[in-house]
């Protein structure tokens, strides 16, 4: 199974950053979806300018696509303040911290994605910087080592997780303020469509909007990437700048995604459990030798959406397939 040619894939592709820069919402009040998250930072972020302070640490959690780098941009332009932005993986020592630490001026924003990927020496680093503005740091070795203390300035520290129960306690606990993005639902999703559109100089009906909304599998950033493949079906094979319900129907079919936002892979995986295994309980490590794939893929990739649409349910005993699951296999077969 090839990932990357997945259009449902949830990870961010380096098309999805490039367009993702000019659909991104600049502003809380053009932030869709997300409601008492979005409250609660316009209370936080408007408590912190009255004392002309910056705002609290903040950790964001959830699967990927829901906004989470959107809401860090949000954030430091609410603020009139500069972002740097790294993530976790790409820190390997302590030492390569301290650049990004001390270049960072007064209520700046530090946006660490995947925070949970952070190496153990890194993390214990980060600890006197969040609570003190402070790190220690040694210089030289044996009986020449010295302990160097550095003053930073007051900046906001905002992470992102897609695996919040990887986060360890100490660091969880130094965030003043912890957000978990939900799934977001047609309606919002349809709102966030049609204003991407707009963006893209797309002409799309509402029926269409919903439509494509029911396959984006509650996640915008997946939204947006049928969008873009829509607006190309309908150029080329339509011959027209207009998406609707015809456009819309014929693109997806193309694409091989069925009215449940589900892919081949998606259909291969519930297939393989019905036919094979008599629809379940199956053991995640036989099923990922079936689908010749690593047992990560399948939980990490495959799973979570399946899971959440009640496609798939998990037990003492593996995985299993629901009814929804089994009507929705005969239905797609008959197509």
């Amino acid at each position: 199974m090839e990932e990357i040619k997945r259009l449902v894939l949830n990870q961010e592709s380096e098309e999805d950053q490039v367009v993702s820069l000019s659909l991104r919402p600049e502003r809380l009040d053009d932030f869709v979806g997300q409601s008492e998250l979005v409250q609660g930072l316009k209370v936080a972020i408007t408590a912190a300018q009255k004392r002309g302070e910056p705002l609290e640490h903040t950790l964001f959690s959830g699967p990927p696509g829901l906004g989470k780098t959107s809401l860090a941009h949000i954030i430091s332009n609410e603020m009139n303040s500069r972002i740097t932005i790294t993530s976790g993986p790409a820190i390997d020592r302590a030492g390569d911290f301290i650049g990004i630490l001390t270049n960072l001026e007064k209520g700046d924003v530090l946006f660490i994605d995947e925070i949970h990927r952070l190496s153990k020496t890194v993390e214990e680093f980060l600890y006197p910087a969040m609570e003190n503005f402070k790190i220690d740091f040694i210089v030289d070795k044996g009986p020449y080592a010295k302990t160097i203390n550095f003053n930073l300035k007051p900046f906001t520290l905002i992470g992102a997780t897609t695996r919040s129960g990887l986060l360890t306690t100490p660091l969880r606990d130094r965030f003043g303020i912890i957000y978990h993005l939900e799934f977001y639902g047609e309606a919002d999703l349809s709102r966030i469509i049609a204003t991407s559109a707009a963006k893209l100089n797309v002409k799309m009906d509402t029926d269409a909007c919903l439509g494509l909304a029911r396959r984006a599998r509650g996640t915008p950033r997946i939204a947006n990437r049928l969008l873009r493949r829509c607006r190309d079906y309908a150029q080329v094979n339509a011959n027209k700048n207009h998406i609707d319900a015809k456009v819309l129907e014929d693109a997806m079919q193309a694409l091989k995604i069925d009215h449940q936002g589900l892919d081949e892979l998606d259909r291969r995986l519930l297939g393989v459990i019905k036919k094979q295994y008599d629809g379940g309980p199956v053991g995640i490590e036989a099923l990922a030798a079936t689908l010749n794939e690593e047992t990560d893929t399948i939980e990490d990739v495959l799973e979570p959406y399946l899971l959440k649409a009640g496609f798939l349910r998990r037990t003492s005993r593996g995985r299993e397939l629901t009814q929804m699951a089994i009507e929705h296999l005969g239905t797609t077969s008959r197509k």
